[in-house]
This record gives structure tokens, C-alpha cells and sequence, in this order.
């Protein structure tokens, strides 16, 4: 037993937008998670067809922001396999 928790392990990145939310999808599940950045809380999640081991990107376009993912799974992470790339239209 560790003295400390220390949570999941998490294999890919986050993206941070300008407006503070942190977006993940790295960790042993197939959830993407939207996080506040000043208190630390999540306030949107998603399941994905496959883990999203992989880091979320952001793009603008036309006025309006998107956020996407490949959920592609882990063997490692024993997350479901999947090939599919995930599209989020972000609220303005």
C-alpha cells in the first residue's frame, strides 16, 4: 500500500482551452472529461466508442471551436479497441 493516493494512471495528454477547461481522455476508461481548471472539478463527460489513450486537439473554424479525439484503445491500458475519431462542436 502506497502512503499517498495517487489516482489512475493516465497514458496521453490533455489540451487547455482559453477559457479553462482542461480536456482528457487518458485514463483507464473510455471517457473524455471536460475539467475547470480554477477548481479542479469535472463538468462534462463523454464515453468514446474506445479509450482515448491519445491527447485531444482543438481547431477553430468558421467562428466556432471543436474539439477531437482519436479513440483508438490501449491493450496496456485494457481500454476497448475502437478506430474512430471523435468530434466535439464546443459551446461559445
Amino acid at each position: 500500500m502506497l502512503p499517498i493516493t495517487i489516482g489512475t494512471p493516465n497514458n496521453g495528454g490533455a489540451v487547455v482551452t482559453a477559457s479553462g477547461l482542461v480536456f482528457i481522455a487518458a485514463a483507464t476508461d473510455n471517457l473524455i472529461r471536460a475539467i475547470d481548471l480554477n477548481t479542479g472539478k469535472t463538468v462534462w463527460k463523454d464515453v468514446l466508442p474506445g479509450g482515448g489513450q491519445a491527447t485531444p486537439m482543438t481547431y477553430e473554424m468558421n467562428g466556432k471551436q471543436y474539439l477531437v479525439l482519436y479513440a483508438g484503445g490501449h491493450h496496456f491500458m485494457e481500454t476497448p479497441v475502437s478506430d474512430e475519431v471523435v468530434a466535439y462542436a464546443l459551446p461559445s
